[in-house]
């Protein structure tokens, strides 16, 4: 059996020089590794809990180490935030264990300052004092960048801002999509009740499901094309889109093809969905799962969004744009957005805005055109899709009400403390000459 913890160590090391998407390494790891179900469990929470709270990690490293912080070897430092995270998160693990576990995990030469460190704050009753200035303490304590606190702040107010980082990192249920050109919501529900599997139907869509479980425990539905994971967010915005049988569709950035498959699903697999994507290879994936879905209406071809297609002109019904964007949504799946330089970030409204621009030239008049990320950040959002109805008379906001969401002005900004899901902005437009 291999051991979590060092495997956890190794994936942080990959992150933190390589740059390793959390998503990615768990999943390459898990399937590698000889975990029993505890132990997946277990290498999971530590790498996940590490990353996320890297800034709170490190501020009490500053502390307690002889060394600066700076200077500590890559994997020292990932050592010693493994053992402070289990110190202070993991209260089923005891002081000594962690310690001694981590100890284990070190070189020779470096097994007594790392044992120092952690029995120092172990002495000190593992408690942790806060900068005063309270967004310097928030940043410590919830581990997000000031650079991100400052974005959130000027996009929502104080009062938003922090309720989006305080909840930022809280578990949320997995979301199924069901396949509905093979099966029902009440069948799905039906099985997973004989699993012992809690799972309700979303409040938002009547085709998705919220289910407690991981998703280790729904590889046979997922690998049968009974269901797919999606967020209702991404559905909503599946659903927004307003796809109807026959109808010709673009999806102008399909990849990883969540929607590209919902869409389908909505038109009951009859129609054309062209699905684009700036990668060759991440198209494969696409028609591999819609193959395994069952669906044979898309067709895909790697394009440049921002590239002009003169044979595309007002020839889709409707066009999906869910643009290339910053993620600040889903920093609760992916804790590792946190962590890009924000410096990345400031030209990707332009790039979101030439996009939109370009593929709004592929409706048809009296056509959808829906924008959307999974991202909260006006510059991205909002003012995005406000400068290009500015610029382009030929389009206007089209409200649309799905569940319990209620467009205004065309647009709607999912906020996770609010609606329980991912982060996402869904903006609609009709186009009228």
């Amino acid at each position: 059996m291999d051991n979590p913890r060092e495997l956890a160590l190794k994936s942080l090391i990959k992150t933190e020089v390589s740059g390793a998407f959390t998503n990615l390494e768990i999943n390459t790891t898990l399937t590698r590794a000889d975990l029993d179900e505890k132990d997946s469990a277990l290498y999971t929470v530590l790498y996940l809990g590490v990353i996320e709270n890297k800034i709170f990690l490190d501020y009490v490293i500053k502390k307690y180490s002889s060394i600066d912080i700076e200077k500590i070897d890559v994997t020292e430092l990932n050592v010693l935030r493994l053992g402070i995270y289990q110190l202070y998160f993991l209260d089923k693990i005891p002081d000594y264990s962690a310690t001694d576990e981590c100890v284990k995990l070190c070189q020779k030469r470096t097994k007594g300052f790392v044992n120092a460190v952690l029995r120092a704050f172990i002495r000190d009753g593992k408690k942790v004092e806060l900068p005063k200035e309270k967004w310097q303490g928030v940043s410590v304590m919830h581990s997000f960048p000031m650079s991100i606190i400052e974005l959130l702040r000027a996009s929502y107010g104080d009062d938003v801002a922090y309720e989006l980082i305080t909840n930022a990192a809280k578990e949320n249920e997995l979301c199924l999509r069901v396949n509905t050109l093979r099966t029902s919501t009440s069948e799905l529900i039906s099985e997973l009740t004989k699993r012992e599997i809690n799972a309700i139907v979303s409040s938002y869509a009547s085709d998705v499901i919220k289910c407690a479980c991981p998703i280790s425990k729904i590889t046979d539905l997922l690998e049968s094309g009974a269901v797919f994971v999606q967020d209702e967010s991404s559905r909503i915005c599946a659903l927004a889109l307003g796809a109807k049988e026959n109808e010709k569709i673009l999806d102008a950035c399909a990849c990883p093809g969540g929607k590209t498959f919902s869409i389908s699903m909505d038109m009951q697999n009859k129609g054309e969905i062209l699905a684009c994507d700036l990668h060759e290879n991440k198209l494969s994936l696409i028609t591999k799962s819609a193959r395994k879905l069952g669906i044979n209406v898309i067709s895909t071809k790697a394009q440049n969004a921002k590239e002009y297609v003169s044979e595309y002109e007002s020839a889709f019904d409707r066009v999906l744009c869910d643009v290339p964007c910053s993620g600040i949504g889903i920093i609760f799946k992916k804790p590792d957005i946190k962590y890009k330089d924000i410096s990345s970030i400031n030209n990707l409204p332009c790039v979101q805005f030439d996009i939109l621009s370009n593929c709004s030239k592929y409706v048809k008049v009296g056509g959808t055109l829906v924008y959307s990320t999974c991202t909260l950040n006006k510059a991205e959002n909002e003012d995005n899709v406000t400068r290009f109805l500015e610029e382009n008379d030929g389009f206007e906001f089209v409200d649309f009400e799905i569940g319990n969401v209620k467009s205004k002005n065309g647009m709607y900004t999912f906020l996770p403390h609010v609606t329980g899901t991912d982060g996402f902005f869904v903006a609609k437009m009709k186009r009228v000459k």
